[in-house]
């Protein structure tokens, strides 16, 4: 789980109900009409800008974002220079014995495959980079769903809003109905930019870091299966595979 995303969504959303209820009358910022108008609008958009799948896709993404365990990249690559390790002594062939350390990774199971079988190293490249661009291909479109509808969410606010206002100009006679047609007018554009810019946006922003962070990865598993296959020096591999990390990634695993 990411801590990070979650505590930024309670602790904003949080202060903004702070600040309702300690203003009173709470009860004022609950609108049924307004939540269907940004909530669903915003989906329904959604849906007419992209296939349903690519929709659904997302808000798994989102979701995985919130409650999913972030890989252990760092250990899977401190694997990797141990396989690289044990194949420049007994052979590439030797690691079918130990693929089975590797948990939760199907790209670097899939590498590892490869160099097993004896697949040419240029070609291990070509297979995994395929891979690699694809994965980051739907890791860019989760992002940009969610980017989108960060960007819906205001304006079907504003409909709501202009809903509310013709609404309350056409019973100016009633007195009774001003009152619900104002309070949809202007929860509906505090509805939109709530979903829009404290809930869309920033989770957009966090699939695209993870993103990156991710194909950084793959990118450093597809170099060690080649150097493996190649049975190059564990030690050079980790002077390589730290040039492509991060400061606070890379491994020490030979000093």
């Amino acid at each position: 789980m990411d801590n990070a995303t979650i505590i930024g969504l309670v602790v904003g959303l949080g202060l903004v109900a702070l600040a309702i209820m300690v203003g009173g009358d709470a009860e004022a910022f609950l609108n049924g009409r307004a939540l269907l108008i940004v909530l669903g609008g915003t989906v329904a958009v959604t849906l007419v800008s992209f296939r349903a799948s690519e929709v659904w896709g997302a808000i798994g993404a989102a979701g995985r974002t919130l409650v999913g365990s972030p890989a252990d990249a760092r250990t899977s690559i401190e694997k990797l220079l141990k396989f690289a390790e044990f194949a420049r002594k007994n052979g590439v062939h030797s690691l079918e014995q130990r693929i089975k350390e590797i948990h939760g990774n199907p790209f670097l199971i899939r590498a590892i495959s490869l160099v097993i079988d004896g697949t040419a190293p240029e070609e291990i490249e070509r297979l995994m980079e395929a891979e690699r661009s694809a994965t980051k291909s739907r890791a860019a479109k989760s992002s940009a769903v969610l980017r989108r509808a960060s960007e819906i969410a205001p304006a079907m606010g504003l409909i709501g809003t202009l809903v509310g206002l013709v609404q309350m100009l056409a019973h100016l006679d009633d007195p009774s109905k001003i009152g619900p047609a104002m309070a949809v007018a202007l929860i509906t554009t505090f509805y939109g930019a709530i979903l829009g810019s404290m809930i869309l946006a920033p989770l957009a922003a966090k699939l695209d870091r993870l993103a990156l962070e991710q194909n950084i990865h793959l990118a450093v598993f597809t170099a060690s299966a080649t150097a493996i296959s190649r049975k190059e020096n564990p030690r050079r591999l980790q002077n390589l595979v730290n040039a492509m990390l991060p400061p606070s990634e890379q491994v020490n695993v030979y000093s």
